[in-house]
């Protein structure tokens, strides 16, 4: 291997006992740096989120984007063979994740007390909807509930309707606090000799996200309103239309913008010096009468002419893209950020991690078929041919 080559989690084994979207997007971020991950599934349908959708050529989207460079062992863990070929993985492994329904690991014997016996050194993270203790231990968690729990919805949306994140927030959050905690656990291990149990939690990841408006109503003190796209406290910072139907994001942070914003952008400049106007939180108490203002301005503007005139202010701006647009963006385009990865229905184009560093490369390996690396890793631990076919026969694997 030339130094380039060489990436952080070479020669880590990580097994992984995951479905959905929390532990296999930590796992897959191991993968990036390259760890090898085992992924261990259901026989025949493997994990259930790749039934979810067929929106990237027959395979869900959320599959492909949180599974590429694994190697996928299919375990029926109820029959003693696989839960037996599971343990002699486990001896060798250095990290075991698993976000299994509570408790579930430890009906089937895999406590910690139990696995450092034979491996010392082995790493295990447990993530949950509300963590391993507590009154809400056993209580289900899917994404939007904990959104719910951790107070996400009471501050975003409308005033009118709360809403939750497009996207998995509470799962992508409880999955980098699981990244972050293995890469400090391996740190650790080097340091002391010995693995450690991790315990992350959804509702505890996603509520140290929410810290800024737990703060704000610090004391008893009003919550930030919901205000859809717009800043809930700072004003003018959020979309505004322009003539053409398209929608700009702006965002002013101090009165220096607000006067530059004025004079250039709105080509008002006694409105910059105007005292109902002059400091944020009279902004903010005046919307409706501000937004009359800049849409007077901006409706007689095609979108890109606001832009430019934003630009020329320095005011911070954005275009209010939708998928097509950041399947397309330039910026990603000319850091070449997309690379080809293989799939069992082909290749499909992938976003390399955020973040580069110029002595390796990431990982962007094939996504796996559903138990495409079981003979190989049953072979590797020292199963013979007829006990691989024994599990087959009985449906083990």
């Amino acid at each position: 291997m030339t130094s380039k080559q060489v990436r952080p989690l070479d020669g880590i084994t990580v097994v992984s006992l995951e479905h959905a979207i929390a532990a296999p997007f930590c796992t897959r971020q191991l993968a990036d740096l390259g760890a090898r991950v085992i992924k261990v599934e259901r026989p025949g349908l493997g994990d259930f989120a790749r039934a979810y959708d067929k929106q990237v050529n027959g395979l869900c989207s959320h599959f492909v984007w949180v599974n590429r460079s694994k190697e996928s062992l299919t375990l029926d863990l109820k029959q003693p063979s696989a839960m037996a070929a599971l343990k002699i993985l486990l001896k060798t492994a250095d990290v075991l994740v698993q976000n299994l329904a509570p408790g579930a690991a430890t009906r089937m014997g895999l406590t910690p007390e139990a696995l450092h016996k034979e491996n010392p050194g082995l790493i295990l993270c447990d993530i949950s909807g509300y963590g391993n203790d507590g009154p809400y231990r056993d209580k289900k968690a899917y994404d939007l509930l904990i959104q719910s729990e951790a107070g996400f919805l009471s501050v975003t949306g409308t005033p009118e309707t709360p809403s939750k994140s497009g996207n998995s927030i509470a799962d992508i959050a409880a999955g980098m606090y699981a990244y972050t905690n293995i890469l400090a656990a391996i740190l650790q291990r080097a340091k002391t000799g010995k693995g450690s149990v991790i315990d992350v939690s959804m509702l505890e990841s996603l509520s140290e996200w929410m810290s800024f408006p737990m703060y704000y109503a610090f004391d008893g003190a009003e919550p930030p309103p919901r205000n859809g796209a717009s800043h809930a406290t700072i004003y003018p910072y959020g979309p505004f239309k322009a003539g053409d139907g398209g929608t700009v994001m702006l965002g002013l942070q101090n009165e220096r913008e607000w006067v530059q914003f004025c004079e250039v952008v709105l080509e008002n400049v006694a409105l910059g010096k105007d005292e109902r106007f002059n400091q944020n939180f009279k902004r903010n108490e005046k919307r409706e009468a501000l937004l009359a203002i800049i849409d007077d301005c901006f409706s007689k503007l095609t979108t890109e002419q606001v832009i430019e005139k934003l630009e020329k202010a320095q005011i911070a701006n954005a275009r209010l893209n939708d998928m097509a647009g950041l399947w397309k963006h330039d910026q990603l385009k000319a850091r070449n950020r997309w690379v080809n990865v293989d799939t069992p229905a082909g290749q499909i184009p992938a976003l390399l991690p955020p973040g580069s560093n110029d002595s390796y490369e990431y990982r962007m390996d094939a996504i796996p078929a559903v138990g495409e690396h079981t003979h190989d890793i049953l072979s590797e631990i020292g199963l013979s041919e007829e006990q691989i076919q024994s599990m087959a026969n009985s449906q083990a694997i």
